[in-house]
């Protein structure tokens, strides 16, 4: 009897803890809930899995605003942007699996399709481009853009919307609304909306679409892609009228993995000088110098120094994203910020001819849709040496800290939409901003 009576309190016990097991468990994750980590957790676990290069049919993973964000209201053709932002790459069929140690290469675009036939082009001739993910950034929605990158075979690619972009937006802010102040308008005598800049002009959506779109683009690829969001390699960035080289990535993935030895106080990887009229000295050694806009590459370390500079981001009045980091946050680091290259460039910045590159011989440009820069022989294979010595550019022209910036970027609204970019998805973090 005593041992029956024994036996039934040992299980009267255990569904006891059982109880109180699941009590705690469903508190646990209530309180998860409310702090909005859970899904955080969830999207951490699944991105760490070892099928994550491969996406497979289970893909679900999304990104939610804060509340708190001050982001102006989304209109149809904006939330389902968004919502295509969240599907998975095209091609996985041809390309189930990426290189374990593959650069992701972003190329980020606007609407100018003559020249995005050629970067597309230029890429699917890239060696080692089939191993990567090509990410393909739009300010806006156009047409023509989707269905050449709609068009892209050669890896898996991914299309991003911008979905606060201004060209989204007709009638209100971040586009043009009919209380905006214009040009020069004294915002008392016209009764109208807007902040002017430093020179007296009030914004203008197509020219601060650029900023925007660049922060933006930025900061959804590092924190709010699946696919990116734990990448701790470098990621290469691009634009629509940049011609990449079909040596381009594996010089790159050898200045990446030189880059610790002989250049560690490098911030980051160039595929071309940072004066975009030059192809390069043509020297027998290593180059390091300030970082340029053509084919320039970091990791999620200098990505997150770059974050944290968000203030001096947003608030410089210049409606160039370039400009903005060279005159104030890379001087915020405390030193100089070098990015090494090859002697000889791997990309180049074309244009309509005469327009960017100047009327050099050797510029690229595109002329009644033909591009007429000639790729040699040497720019088919690596031609970056191991063994090289580096040459170190100390004293370089160009914009510096204190330029006042050239304007466009005065309005307060700006201001706030571009803070709100830099917590997007920060918000269920320990690290906002």
């Amino acid at each position: 009897m005593a041992v029956s009576y024994r036996k039934s309190r040992i299980k009267n016990l255990g569904f006891c803890r059982l109880i109180l097991i699941v009590i705690f468990g469903a508190v646990f994750l209530l309180l998860l809930l409310r702090a909005n980590t859970f899904t955080d957790l969830i999207s951490r676990y699944s991105v760490e899995s070892d099928d994550d290069e491969s996406f497979g049919s289970n893909y679900n993973y999304s990104v939610s605003f804060s509340k708190n964000l001050k982001l102006p209201r989304q209109n149809e053709l904006s939330i389902s942007l968004e919502k295509r932002n969240q599907m998975f790459p095209r091609n996985l069929d041809l390309y189930p699996k990426l290189a374990k140690n593959h650069i992701v290469i972003v190329l980020y675009v606007h609407n100018r399709p003559q020249y995005l036939r050629v970067a597309v082009d230029s890429l699917s001739k890239v060696k080692g481009i089939s191993e990567t993910l090509l990410i393909v950034s739009h300010d806006g929605y156009f047409d023509e853009m989707n269905k050449v990158v709609e068009g892209i075979k050669f890896c898996q690619v991914k299309q991003i919307f911008a979905p606060f972009s201004p060209h989204l937006f007709p009638d209100g802010f971040p586009g043009v609304s009919s209380s905006d102040c214009r040009d020069k308008d004294d915002a008392v005598v016209k009764k109208c909306m807007g902040t002017p800049d430093q020179y007296g002009n009030h914004r203008s959506p197509k020219i601060v679409s650029l900023k925007h779109h660049w922060w933006w683009m930025m900061n959804t690829v590092w924190d709010g892609l699946k696919e990116t969001s734990q990448h701790s390699g470098h990621i290469l960035f691009m634009e629509e009228d940049h011609f990449i080289f079909p040596n381009a990535y594996q010089n790159l993935q050898l200045l990446v993995k030189l880059k610790p030895k002989k250049c560690p106080d490098c911030y980051a990887a160039n595929l071309a000088p940072s004066d975009v009229k030059s192809k390069g000295e043509g020297w027998e050694s290593l180059i390091a110098e300030r970082m340029g806009n053509v084919g320039y590459s970091f990791n999620r370390t200098v990505w997150r120094m770059i974050h944290r500079k968000a203030g001096e981001f947003c608030s410089f009045d210049d409606y160039n994203w370039d400009i903005t980091m060279w005159a104030t946050v890379y001087p915020s680091f405390g030193s100089p910020v070098y990015s090494l290259r090859g002697p000889r460039t791997s990309a180049v910045h074309f244009g309509k001819c005469g327009l960017h590159q100047g009327q050099s011989e050797n510029a690229a440009c595109i002329d009644n849709g033909v591009f007429n820069f000639d790729v040699e022989e040497t720019d088919t294979v690596p031609n970056i040496k191991s063994d090289w010595g580096l040459h170190v550019y100390k004293h370089q022209s160009g914009y510096q800290a204190g330029f006042r910036g050239w304007g466009g970027w005065g309005d307060k609204r700006d201001h706030q939409l571009c803070l709100d970019f830099a917590k997007l998805y920060w918000t269920s973090k320990a690290g906002v901003v």
